[in-house]
This record gives structure tokens, C-alpha cells and sequence, in this order.
């Protein structure tokens, strides 16, 4: 059965995974004592679907709570990097690069064999089960349809459209440094010049004639994007398909688009903190992170896309799913260990050369 027709299939079920999960919940009895689990992750639209449609469930299924601390990846790095010895949080969400660098930092205890980890895409199983994937993305181009459709432009097809002079003060791109999608945008860029990624000396020669002069402003994570769209600022920049669909829900005039040159592989990958205080219960909120509703309810709520192919997929659902599938077909996997091996001197490259 091919993936397309076991989405159907799956839609053919008219399973509403809010309900589903509410099931589940209620037939969970709590302990006596509320245990507090504390989990790193991106703030804003991820924060609000797991909080909302996915953590109650958890809560009452094990007598817990659950407490987002918001950060972007490097914010939550750092933090347990901080605190790796007497760690303040249990579980952590990062950039699949990132968590790549958590791991070998020994920050991560092993996800202990459990169904879901077996039911996930084993592309999002990360080395030795220290890390999984919860959500399954790309960096591409996002663009102002609204100001594309005031200029007449037509839609972006290509990494270098950025470096169309057509957009001069327009383009808004995320800081290498602290955002995966300036660092993926600018791989891409570096691999149409004719590097790779232990090579980026032709990104770093050509980016100030090409697409330099068209960069408004470096942005440290994607949190101004909605601001600068609507003030007309910002015509296109990096994101994700799930980035712009959050953005369409807030009324955001935004699409996204597929580069010719392949977008990059983003997984959101979750782990348990090395040496937590609760590695037991962590390992449970872990495993429930991948289980079929959990995923159905942040897709639904959060379009979050699933690496639980078992996850029931409906409403719209149906179609980003089936949407990311077909642009993965041309999605690009970086090297993460010479990128992690590098990056520190390329950061230290871009804040003096590019970002000044």
C-alpha cells in the first residue's frame, strides 16, 4: 500500500484525535503525588497545540504535570548544557543538527525500547535511540503573497531568487549562527555556488555579491516574520512549511515554496536529559510523544507533521501530509557531523564577514 493511499485510508477511519485522546486521559487514574516534568521547546504555535491538546491528556493518564520552558534550539541548549550535571528540565525538543550536538555532548539518555519508537520513521530514529524525531519538516522559501500579488511577481522557485535584485530591501533572512533555517538557506546557497558541506568557502566569497545586498535585516529566530510581513517589510525568507501554516492561522498573507534545488530536512527530535530527576517518567512522556494521537492532535492543532505513520490523519491534515511527502522527494540531508565539527569558526566567519 502506498503512503498516499494509507493516508486515505487512515482518513476513511473519521477518527477525531482530540476525542480520542480525551478517551485515553479519562481512563487514566492519578497518584497520589503530582510529579512535575519540565520540557524545553520552541515557544508560540508548538507551545500552544502540546499544552492545549496533547499534555492534559499525559497529566491525567500519570498524575503529572507538564511545564514548557520556551526557547529557540540553541536557548535550550544552552540551558542544558548549563545545568547538565543537576539538570532543570527532563525532556527537550531541538533541530535534528542541533540535538546532533546535545547527543554527542552526552546531555541525552537513551529512549528505552518501546512500540512507538518502533512505529516511527527510520529516518527519525536518531543514533542508539538517544534522540527521535517528533515532527517531520523542510526549510524552503516562504513568501508575502500579498506583496508578491501587489508587485506582480511571480512565485519563488529557486534558492538564488534571493539574490534577485527585483527584491533589494526586501529579503529577511534567520542569523547561521542561531537559527537552522539561516544556516540551511545559506548551505543551499553555498552548494548552488559550488561547496558542500565541509567546503562553505564559496558560500562565504559570493554571498556578499549575490545576496547580500538584498538582506534587509538578520534576524535572530523567525519571531518578527509575522510583524515584518504585515508592515510589508518582508518579502520572502526562510521557513518551513509548518512555520508558514502558522502563520496562514494568525491571518498571516503568506505561502510556502518549494525550491527547484531541493528544501533541507528539518526534524524537531525530542530526548530524555541525561542524569533528570524523574528518568522514569521522562521516558514515559517520551514515548507518549510519538504515539499515533499524540501526533494526530499536533498536526491537527499545531500542523505539526507526524513521524508516526500510524498517526490518523483528517481535515487538512490530509493535505499538508500528503504535500510534505511529495516535496520530500527532493529534500536535502546535510552532513551534521562536519557541520557540528565547523560550525563554531563558520559562526565566528559570518558575524565578522556577513552579519556586521
Amino acid at each position: 500500500m502506498t503512503f498516499s493511499h494509507r493516508i486515505a485510508s487512515r482518513t476513511r477511519r473519521a477518527l477525531v484525535a482530540a476525542a480520542a485522546l480525551a478517551t485515553l486521559a479519562a481512563a487514566g487514574t492519578a497518584t497520589a503525588q503530582t510529579k512535575t516534568l519540565y520540557i524545553g521547546m520552541n515557544g508560540g504555535n508548538m507551545e500552544k497545540a502540546y499544552t492545549q491538546y496533547v499534555f492534559p491528556a499525559f497529566e491525567k493518564l500519570h498524575g503529572a504535570k507538564v511545564v514548557v520552558v520556551p526557547g529557540t534550539s540553541s536557548d535550550i541548549l544552552a540551558k542544558a548544557q548549563a545545568n547538565k550535571d543537576k539538570p532543570q528540565m527532563h525532556v527537550m525538543f531541538l533541530d535534528d543538527g542541533i540535538m546532533v550536538r546535545a547527543m554527542g555532548m552526552g546531555l541525552c539518555e537513551k529512549q528505552k525500547p518501546n512500540a512507538h519508537l518502533n512505529e516511527i520513521y527510520p529516518a527519525a530514529r536518531f543514533k542508539d535511540d538517544l534522540a527521535s524525531g517528533v515532527s517531520l519538516g523542510m526549510t524552503g522559501i516562504a513568501y508575502n503573497t500579498k506583496m508578491f500579488a501587489e508587485k506582480g511577481w511571480a512565485a519563488p522557485t529557486s534558492w538564488m531568487d534571493f539574490a534577485d535584485p527585483k527584491y533589494k530591501g526586501k529579503v529577511v533572512f534567520q542569523s547561521m549562527p542561531s537559527s537552522s533555517f539561516g544556516l540551511h538557506g545559506f548551505l543551499m546557497f553555498n552548494r548552488i555556488q559550488g561547496g558542500n558541506d565541509k567546503n562553505v568557502e564559496p558560500g562565504f566569497t559570493n554571498w556578499a555579491k549575490t545576496i547580500g545586498p538584498n538582506v534587509l535585516e538578520y534576524i535572530p529566530s523567525s519571531a518578527k516574520i509575522a510583524e515584518m510581513v504585515q508592515t510589508g517589510e518582508a518579502a520572502m525568507f526562510p521557513l518551513t512549511p509548518t512555520g508558514v501554516a502558522a502563520l496562514k492561522l494568525r491571518g498571516i498573507p503568506v505561502e510556502y515554496a518549494q525550491p527547484k534545488e531541493g528544501s533541507v530536512v528539518l526534524l524537531t527530535a525530542q530526548c530524555v536529559i541525561a542524569k533528570n530527576s524523574e528518568p522514569e517518567l521522562a521516558q514515559k512522556l517520551a514515548e507518549f510523544l510519538l504515539s499515533p494521537l499524540a501526533q494526530a492532535n499536533v498536526l491537527q492543532f499545531g500542523a505539526q507533521i507526524p513521524t508516526n505513520p500510524n498517526a490518523p490523519v483528517v481535515g487538512e491534515g490530509v493535505e499538508q501530509v500528503a504535500k510534505v511527502n511529495q516535496w520530500m522527494k527532493n529534500a536535502v540531508t546535510l552532513d551534521w557531523d562536519s557541520i557540528n565539527a565547523n560550525r563554531p569558526a563558520w559562526n565566528t566567519r559570518w558575524n565578522r564577514t556577513i552579519e556586521r
